[in-house]
C-alpha cells in the first residue's frame, strides 16, 4: 500500500472530492497565471520592437528631408521655403523648412521633421551656400530632442 492509498483512506469520502476539488482550482489557477504571463510578456516585446522600428524609419524619413532640401539648395541656392512635405517613398512625408541667412548672412538651416505612428524625431542641419558658385556644403546636422 503506497503513502497516498494511506493517505486517502483517512479522509471521509466527502472529503476526498473538496481535497480533489481544491487541488484542481490551485493548478488551474497556476496556469492560468503562466499563461496570463506569457502573453503580456509577448506583447511587450512585439510592442517594443514596432516602436524601435517605427523610430528608425522616422529618423531616416527626416533624414531624406534634409537630403532633398540639399538638392534643392544645389538647384537654386536662393531657394526658401516655410514648410514643405517631402514625400519619400509612401503616403508619409517629412515636413521640411528651409530658412535662408539663418543664423548668418550665407547659411541656411534646414530642419525636418517626421512623424511614424507616434514616434516623431526632427533633424536640424545647417549649410553653407556660396553666393557665387552656388556651392552647397554641410557644416552641422543634429537630431534635435523634442
Amino acid at each position: 500500500m503506497s503513502k497516498l492509498d494511506s493517505w486517502f483512506r483517512i479522509l471521509d469520502p466527502m472529503k476526498k472530492g473538496q481535497t480533489t476539488l481544491s487541488i484542481t482550482f490551485i493548478i488551474g489557477g497556476i496556469i492560468l497565471l503562466i499563461g496570463t504571463t506569457l502573453a503580456f510578456l509577448a506583447l511587450t516585446f512585439l510592442n517594443s520592437s514596432f516602436g524601435y522600428i517605427a523610430a528608425n524609419k522616422a529618423i531616416a524619413l527626416a533624414d531624406g528631408g534634409v537630403n532633398d532640401a540639399v538638392m534643392l539648395l544645389l538647384r537654386n541656392k536662393d531657394f526658401s521655403d516655410s514648410g514643405y512635405c517631402a514625400p519619400l517613398g509612401g503616403s508619409p512625408c517629412a515636413t521640411v523648412t528651409i530658412t535662408q541667412n539663418s543664423p548668418s548672412t550665407g547659411l541656411v538651416t534646414i530642419t525636418s521633421e517626421a512623424t511614424i505612428s507616434r514616434y516623431r524625431r526632427k533633424i536640424e542641419a545647417v549649410t553653407s551656400v556660396a553666393s557665387s558658385t552656388g556651392e552647397v556644403n554641410l557644416l552641422s546636422w543634429q537630431l534635435l530632442s523634442l
